[in-house]
């Protein structure tokens, strides 16, 4: 295992300590390992402390879910930008990210418990998808065109925007909207260990698929018919990356959000740092996405004596960030 690999491994451990060491509650780092040693002992001195309930119910939920969050918006990324060769596209190209938030201010709309909101989001982020993908095949029968397919997912976009503004329009001003707004914003300071447990299930189901195809998106980032013509099952492995990333994406928003510029920008750091082999590119991608977030979850809640809101440090990391890359990297993306 060479230099860079070893890096690329420690940095989030590095960073997961860290992050649960800061906030508005410090805790030593000490103090951290002293509760974890007294969790696997079973030392009710230590585990009833007020330093152990920060730990456990509030600050290991929250770096651990911006840490999954981070990696799937990246890895989602990462899996369009090779299947559709284009280094512009992002994880909510096909509407998932608007049908989800379409959910989620439907459900603040109608004064829902916090599980059926999430459960409405993750419904309405992947009938979005299906959606674009329905719209696309009736256009284009022979689904040998992924233009079209983003054409669709476009539209499916702008619907649910649309949707999502006509939902802001009637809500509310002075309770609902305000929550709408607050949510689609982006945020991860009220997540807990039910939250963690509604994520990593979605995760799973997403991130295996593709890191069991990782190799076939380096032929597929050939372009479709090079993909063909050397026996690649094209509609299949779309089908594929669609399903996963549809899956990711859509329970990243129904918990946390919009999170925007994740999916955009570090699959092009991590393709600068290891190059365009999906094999070594996707799981890069996904160390770095789960330790960006969570370094950008760490300033949302220290920079200032109020949170910001996740998804406007994104952005505004994010845009300028990209802009360098795009001045600075080399020329081609694959």
């Amino acid at each position: 295992m060479n230099k860079k690999k070893v890096i690329l491994i420690f940095i989030p451990i590095l960073i997961f300590i860290f992050s649960m060491c800061i906030g508005r509650y410090v805790i030593p780092l000490g103090d951290i390992f002293k509760i974890i040693g007294g969790y696997i002992k079973g030392d009710e001195n230590i585990l009833s402390s007020v330093q152990s309930t920060v730990v456990f119910n509030v600050r290991l939920p929250r770096v651990l879910i911006a840490m999954i969050v981070g990696a799937a918006l990246s890895a989602s990324g990462a899996a369009y930008q090779g299947m559709f060769k284009n280094p512009m596209v992002s994880p909510d190209i096909l509407g998932a990210s608007q049908g989800a938030g379409f959910g989620v201010a439907l459900g603040l709309l109608l004064s829902l418990d916090v599980f059926y909101i999430q459960v409405l989001s993750f419904s309405f982020g992947l009938l979005a998808v299906f959606l674009a993908y329905f719209i696309s095949n009736r256009v284009d029968r022979n689904n040998t065109s992924t233009i079209v397919l983003v054409l669709a997912g476009m539209l499916i976009s702008t619907l649910f925007s649309a949707f999502i503004s006509l939902i802001k329009y009637v809500a509310d001003p002075y309770s609902k909207l305000p929550a709408i707004t607050f949510w689609l914003m982006g945020s991860i300071a009220s997540v807990n260990k039910n939250d963690l447990y509604i994520l990593i299930i979605p995760f799973v189901l997403g991130v295996i698929p593709l890191m069991l195809i990782r190799w076939k998106l380096n032929i597929m980032s050939l372009g479709e018919e090079e993909a063909k013509a050397l026996g690649i099952n094209t509609k299949l492995i779309r089908g594929i990356v669609i399903t996963s990333s549809t899956l990711m994406t859509a329970s990243c928003v129904s918990i946390c959000g919009f999170v925007g510029w994740v999916g955009l920008v570090v699959p092009h750091l991590s393709r600068m740092i290891v190059g365009p082999n999906y094999k070594i590119l996707l799981p890069t991608t996904m160390l770095i996405g789960a330790s960006y977030l969570a370094m950008v979850d760490n300033l949302s809640r220290t920079l200032f004596s109020m949170e910001i809101p996740l998804g406007i440090l994104t952005s505004i990391i994010g845009a300028p960030f990209f802009i360098y890359l795009l001045i600075n990297a080399r020329k081609g993306w694959v």
